[in-house]
């Protein structure tokens, strides 16, 4: 079969296929280049999800007729050169118009700020229908309609009108995330009015906008540097999570990004502190030479290639690390609205039929009694409630599982304003603590409080000293590609650390000759080929120190002050003391919070003293 040139067309149409995979794609492709031109201000407005319509109007800096000949046409731009080594703009390729040109019909409307007059040029299917002077304001208003209509058979893979409204509303949020100081509004007939001003530099005004008025609350700054990049942005407290991903934005050099290093970074950094099936919010701008990184990696540019993916995923987790280590402890302020809501008359948790009120009939045969643990002192004792009496014990004993909490306290009661969490007032089914704090009350869950706290008594101990391990009576023998050979041994003395003594056995084997004893009997094989198909996705070999980790929080909620027990006063304000000294104290290991806080504002507004 001989082999031809394909027409132009056919050309912008494969690339179409590529660039533009949906309404959504277009409409990034489009807010990028009037970012790119400077814009301001960028009105979004669709119809039918983004297939019938989508325009984009914006005050940059405009085309003249010449400029508008050029754009439609492929690889014509203005924003590189003769190099892709220092890309700064958001768009670079020349593809973005054509493509849409090639399969739907456009038009673009465009005036330079210090013209006289405009210009429009349509066209449709990827044939120029007219190039005429047209009356326009200062700046460009690009308008598809009927996208892929030259290529009926991708609309069958599209997703409803609802979902692809969505997905352009989750494109312009990205958007307005990155460009604080720009106005964004996004309208149509398919959609309510979406507006965000702008902000300026405030960053997280912007954030609060689009995340909403609770994250602004919930977030911890970031500020990090590390050779030659740098890191800014927020992160949620560890309370305050969500049920997907769909919260984590990441921004390289002002680029949104969907990669999935940053994204496993930021997993990494909140391990053991986020539970199962939930997700921390978080918002990432990196920002390095931009010799650094490689955009020119997916035709969407959605994901970035680093030259050194180590460093920057290191940045991320140990910039993360650090905030929420600072102050990360307390405790989401949606527990708060969550507990308001519950009181709240008519609150039917789970669909279940509210509850007659009290009454003698209704109420349990005898109070709820746990089981004794150890000799208690007289307690004045109301259906579950206990209180401090006037006798005081000498010193808090805590159990002898139960590191971290072993230092005398004093028989008086504690003041107040003195301590963030306040002092211990009673306890209530012998699990939950109350404490009362300047300002309000705290409400605190002895059993997970305690789990953090000797987790991460574990934790430091891990990180602070060669960890124990096992000699292999007889050496197990790994057979892995030489490649992976030469990657392991490069991290072999930080393995050796944590108890897994490797060694070269031959061109293509690896010998392991200890294990940690923590880990008990240890698939040898099985961990070998984790840690080297990690090391040659991120380069980096933290399994093995999650997996350690992990066996510590296991121990750590087997040897953790159990439910049921009644503690002391003394005891109590111990571990409302360890709490507050404690990183990440805010939540248990499985990502639990360990406390709940009541602000006197809001037990007022229940009793409609306000």
């Amino acid at each position: 079969m001989a082999i031809r040139q394909l027409s132009e067309t056919l050309i912008n149409q494969i690339a179409a296929g590529e660039v533009i995979e949906r309404p959504a794609s277009a409409a990034k492709e489009l807010i990028e280049n009037a970012l790119d031109a400077g814009a301001t201000r960028i009105e979004i407005a669709t119809a039918g999800g983004g297939k019938a319509l989508l325009r984009v109007s914006d005050n940059g800096s405009g085309m003249d007729a010449a400029d508008l000949e050029l754009a439609i046409r492929r690889h014509c731009t203005s924003k590189i050169s003769e190099t892709l080594e220092d890309i700064r703009t958001l768009g670079f390729r020349g593809e973005a118009l054509p493509s849409i040109g090639s399969v739907a019909r456009l038009s673009i409307a465009s005036r330079k700020r210090d013209s006289a007059g405009g210009h429009e040029i349509a066209v449709a299917g990827g044939k120029v229908l007219h190039l005429r002077p047209a009356a326009a304001n200062p700046g460009t208003i690009v308008e598809v309609r009927d996208l892929f209509f030259a290529t009926p058979a991708r609309l069958k893979f599209l997703k409803t009108e609802k979902a692809e409204a969505g997905a352009i509303t989750e494109i312009v949020k990205r958007m307005a995330i990155a460009f604080p100081a720009v106005r964004f509004v996004l309208s149509g007939s398919d959609r309510t009015t979406l507006e965000f001003p702008a902000t300026g530099d405030d960053h997280l005004a912007r954030m609060a906008q689009v995340l909403g008025k609770d994250f602004s609350d919930n977030a911890i700054a970031l500020d990090a540097v590390r050779e030659e990049i740098s890191l800014t942005g927020f992160a949620g407290v560890p309370t305050f999570n969500r049920g997907n991903s769909a919260h984590q934005y990441a921004f390289v050099n002002g680029r949104p990004v969907q990669d999935k290093l940053i994204l496993s970074a930021i997993r990494g950094a909140y391990a053991e502190t986020i539970p199962s099936g939930r997700y921390p919010v978080a918002v990432l701008s990196i920002a390095l030479d931009p010799a650094l990184v490689d955009v020119n990696v997916h035709p969407a540019k959605s994901d970035v290639r680093f030259r050194d993916p180590g460093l920057v995923r290191g940045l991320i987790v140990g910039a993360i690390r650090e905030a929420l280590a600072r102050d990360g402890s307390r405790a989401a302020t949606t527990g708060a609205s969550d507990m308001l809501r519950a009181f709240r008359p008519g609150f039917q948790p789970n669909g279940q039929r509210p509850q007659a009120p009290w009454s003698a009939e209704t109420s349990p045969s005898r109070p709820y009694q746990p089981a004794p643990t150890f000799s208690e002192r007289p307690q004045a004792s109301f259906d579950g409630l206990s209180m401090p009496t006037a006798r005081a014990e000498p010193q808090f004993s805590p159990d002898p599982v139960s590191p971290g909490l072993a230092s005398p306290r004093p028989a008086a009661p504690e003041p107040v304003g003195r301590y963030p969490l306040g002092a211990a007032r009673a306890q209530i089914h012998a699990n939950y603590i109350v404490a009362q704090t300047e300002d309000g009350l705290v409400i605190v869950d002895q059993h997970a409080a305690h789990e953090r706290l000797v987790f991460e008594a574990m934790r430091k101990a891990l990180h602070s000293k060669r960890l124990a391990s096992q000699v292999l009576l007889i050496p197990e023998i790994v057979d892995i590609p030489e490649e992976d050979c030469d990657r392991l041994m490069l991290h072999a003395a930080e393995f050796a650390e944590l108890g897994l003594a490797i060694e070269r056995f031959g061109p293509g084997a690896i010998a392991v000759r200890e294990t940690p004893a923590m880990l008990g009997e240890v698939d040898a094989h099985g961990l070998i080929r984790q840690l080297a198909d990690e090391i040659a996705e991120w380069d980096t070999a933290s399994g093995l120190s999650a997996k350690l980790e992990y066996v510590a929080a296991t121990m750590a909620c087997h040897g953790s002050v159990r439910s049921g027990r009644r503690l002391r006063p003394e005891e109590m304000n111990a571990l409302l003391r360890e709490m507050e000294v404690t990183p990440g104290s805010g939540q248990c290991n499985h990502g639990r919070p360990t406390y709940i806080e009541l602000k006197l504002s809001d037990i007022e507004r229940l009793f409609g003293r306000s």
